[in-house]
């Protein structure tokens, strides 16, 4: 049945993305020639922040208390609408309830910056819709290049139709676009840095720095929940390939991995070769994937 396909799609997302959060880690300190953390970090620190108490300032209204929530929900509510392991074929997976979706957590998450009234949490929040206007309409625009081409916007029959669609240039154009799309919404150098608590340089991080304990544990983990999603629309819309062999077999899940894993290397090996660009010269980066978001979608 699709709907037991959902649900079982939806446990793998949630289950696997500290995983892939874990593979990126660990692949960034190799190539800074470090150890760095296991793979299996990231599930060691969500169940530390997960079983921790966590303390509230008298200030904040029921906008911060709900606001970790309302972002985990909106990132299993994305995980739910992206055809990951099987194309179910349900048709309310629409693109524009995904960019909806993400919206919806982005707002409360902003929202809850705000509400505790730290100097920190606010300039994070409005670094945050900053670089949000700016992300979305090129978000759109990659999608759209690959929905006229498939003649729907359900992710499912847009997957489908890049999955029986060869390399093209316009593809090629997309894919570059969707890439910047993916280190500015995932938080990372140039754009972000993840690991950081500086006052110039942190964004998200700024956002979450009034949370403590359980809800601390899943803003991180939907997080990683909302990485995951982006690289798998990113696999099953512009790297779609398969030699036909393994198409309905095992063999098609094990390369669908593969890709996953390698689009998480390449994530740890930008933010490796580059360097973490000042805030006002981030959207001529983003300009340079809106640019490539309207030649590919006039290319179509």
């Amino acid at each position: 049945m699709p709907y037991e396909s959902l649900l079982i799609q939806v446990v793998l997302v949630l289950l696997l993305a500290p995983l892939v959060q874990g593979v990126i880690k660990n692949t960034k300190a190799r190539f800074q020639s470090r150890r760095g953390p296991g793979y299996l970090q990231p599930y060691y620190d969500y169940a530390k922040f997960l079983r921790k108490d966590y303390v509230v300032s008298p200030t904040t209204s029921w906008v911060f208390h709900v606001a970790p929530y309302v972002y985990f929900g909106a990132a299993v509510a994305a995980a739910l609408f992206v055809p990951t392991l099987m194309n179910t074929g349900v048709t309310f997976n629409n693109l524009f309830i995904l960019v909806y979706v993400f919206a919806l957590g982005r707002f409360f998450l902003a929202a809850a910056s705000l509400d505790a009234g730290s100097a920190f949490g606010g300039m994070g929040g409005s670094r945050e819709m900053y670089i949000a206007v700016l992300v979305e309409p090129i978000l759109m625009l990659t999608l759209f290049s690959v929905a006229m081409g498939a003649q729907t916007t359900t992710l499912s029959g847009m997957a489908a139709w890049a999955s029986g669609t060869g390399l093209t240039f316009s593809g090629l154009l997309a894919a570059l676009a969707f890439l910047i799309v993916l280190v500015a919404e995932t938080g990372r150098i140039p754009v972000d840095n993840p690991d950081t608590h500086l006052e110039l340089t942190m964004i998200h991080e700024g956002m979450v720095l009034e949370y403590s304990g359980r809800p601390t544990g899943l803003i991180f983990w939907a997080a990683s929940v909302k990485q995951l999603v982006l690289i798998v629309v990113f696999v099953n819309l512009f790297v779609p390939w398969a030699p036909p062999f393994v198409e309905g077999t095992v063999l098609s899940w094990a390369l669908f991995a593969l890709k996953v894993l390698v689009t998480a290397v390449l994530l740890a090996a930008i933010e490796t070769s580059t360097n973490k660009i000042r805030l006002f010269r981030a959207p001529g980066l983003l300009a340079a994937g809106g640019v490539l978001a309207l030649l590919a979608l006039a290319a179509q």
